[in-house]
């Protein structure tokens, strides 16, 4: 009998964000055809007896190939390492930021980053716009117009003087992104807190990565957390506050949701699997797990985990921002013995992020497999506007998905790994679980850490309108 399908995966169990089931996956032409308990032949075929069979990831927070002009940081690889990575971790598709210098074009920012990515990603991928320079021709004609082009989320910074806005500048964009209804979100830091503290303590001498977590003390983030939440609130539209890294943000979170408003979390590997005694180190080993916020206590770690395990955040991604540590324009371009605040920001994770939440959140019983395929996939889809062509395992979606073995054990270390780094912040975690086969739009990327894709696999995905959830209570209507 000739071939029904170009792939098909035989004897699986299907995990979705609602349902679990066994059955075969039929293949062709990059999306899933059929789901039934026995399929005809296919060209291709693949045994997951004994596997789990879910979506592909998806990491909605990246920076690939994102210098820093600031500093003149320089990532570690290109668009296509970074892709890479992600494939051989069992995700299928990210979303990094095309991001605006102040007083220069969204638009071209865009364009520019284009140059980076086009033909040069293993898997598919769409932009998050930053914007850093609201001005009204940015507002007015910049973004409707590459909203038609499919960039349908956007991100606001209340630090960095680079990037921060003022809350006025907050508010417009919020307004904007209401009447638009393109997906907000916010790095909320209380930027005058930081830099109040960073003298402090610079002045007293205490320079060691140490004093990062001091910096960034639990308030400044609580602060800016409640902040960003009571401007949305007054302009009526939803947010999603990123890369939440203190109990005190998760509970402003969670009370935002108790009174109604639509208010979005994400959390990352580095604040449930790196704590400040990581960063406490000798020497400058603890420079390799500085980011933005940075880990905190062991106390602030559980409280994070009771935020996972109450349903307090939708979204789990990397964060992934990989500068090498033994590298002139990485983590020490000021000095092998930088003080803390002038140590690159950002910590590899793309290829560990699944594993690391499968291991200590499925297999630790804090959360359950359903919870883990929405948070890593199915939610940002939804959230991003990519759902249900990806997020997901249905007839009709693309053929994204990561075969699970769920008892394998793997110990993290950065030779196993695919980004192109000198070090991982997770080297030596022992994890049980890994997704040893990636299936990209039907074609099988990586195959037990070998990498299988190419460049030129991915696409650019023009993303949809989100239609999350809307408070209809707002204090104010525009």
């Amino acid at each position: 009998m000739p071939p029904q399908f170009d792939l098909v995966i035989r004897n699986g169990t299907v995990v979705t964000a609602a349902d679990t089931t066994q059955c075969d996956v039929g293949i062709r032409n990059g999306r899933i055809e059929a789901l039934a308990l026995v399929l005809g032949p296919g060209a291709e075929e693949i045994d997951a007896t004994g596997r789990l069979v879910l979506p592909g990831g998806i990491d909605s927070h990246v920076h690939f190939e994102q210098d820093s002009p600031e500093s003149g940081a320089r990532p570690a690889g290109d668009f296509f390492t970074g892709s890479r990575s992600a494939a051989c971790g069992g995700t299928t598709c990210v979303i990094p930021f095309a991001r605006q210098i102040k007083g220069h074009s969204l638009r071209q920012a865009v364009a520019d980053y284009h140059k980076k990515s086009d033909g040069k990603s293993a898997i598919d991928y769409a932009f998050h716009l930053i914007v850093a320079d609201p001005t009204p021709q940015v507002l007015g004609q910049e973004l409707p117009t590459l909203i038609r082009d499919g960039y349908t989320s956007i991100k606001v910074y209340m630090t960095y003087d680079a990037l921060k806005l003022a809350d006025r500048d907050i508010l417009d964009v919020l307004a904007w992104a209401r009447r638009e209804g393109v997906m907000p979100m916010v790095h909320a830091e209380n930027a005058d807190c930081i830099s109040w503290l960073t003298k402090q303590l610079l002045d007293s001498g205490r320079t060691h990565p140490r004093y990062k977590r001091i910096a960034h003390a639990g308030p400044v983030e609580r602060e800016a957390t409640h902040r960003a939440i009571t401007l949305a609130e007054l302009v009526d539209v939803p947010l999603l506050i990123v890369h939440v890294a203190t109990g005190e943000a998760a509970e402003q979170i969670a009370t935002a949701r108790r009174r109604g408003l639509k208010v979005f979390g994400e959390t990352c590997p580095q604040y449930l699997f790196l704590t400040q005694r990581d960063i406490d180190k000798e020497g400058m080993e603890g420079a390799k797990c500085i980011c933005a916020p940075p880990p905190g206590t062991q106390q602030n770690q559980d409280a994070l985990w009771r935020a996972m395990e109450t349903g307090v955040f939708q979204i789990f991604s990397s964060d992934h921002a990989p500068y090498r540590y033994d590298d002139p324009r990485g983590k020490l371009i000021n000095g092998p013995d930088a003080p803390f605040n002038k140590i690159t920001n950002g910590v590899p994770g793309v290829e560990t992020r699944l594993p690391l939440l499968f291991s200590g959140g499925v297999q630790a019983g804090r959360i359950d497999i359903h919870s883990f395929v929405a948070m890593t996939a199915t939610n940002p889809a939804k959230i991003y506007g990519l759902y249900p062509r990806k997020g997901t395992v249905a007839v009709g979606s693309d053929a994204d998905l990561a075969i699970w073995n769920p008892d394998r054990e793997v110990t993290i270390a950065t030779r196993i790994l695919h980004d192109d780094m000198d070090y991982t912040p997770y080297e030596g975690h022992q994890v049980r679980g890994w997704p040893e086969i990636t299936v990209s739009r039907g074609a099988v990327v990586c195959r037990d850490f070998e990498f299988l894709g190419n460049r030129e696999h991915g696409a650019f995905l023009p993303c949809g309108i989100p239609n999350p959830p809307r408070h209809d209570d707002a204090l104010l209507k525009l």
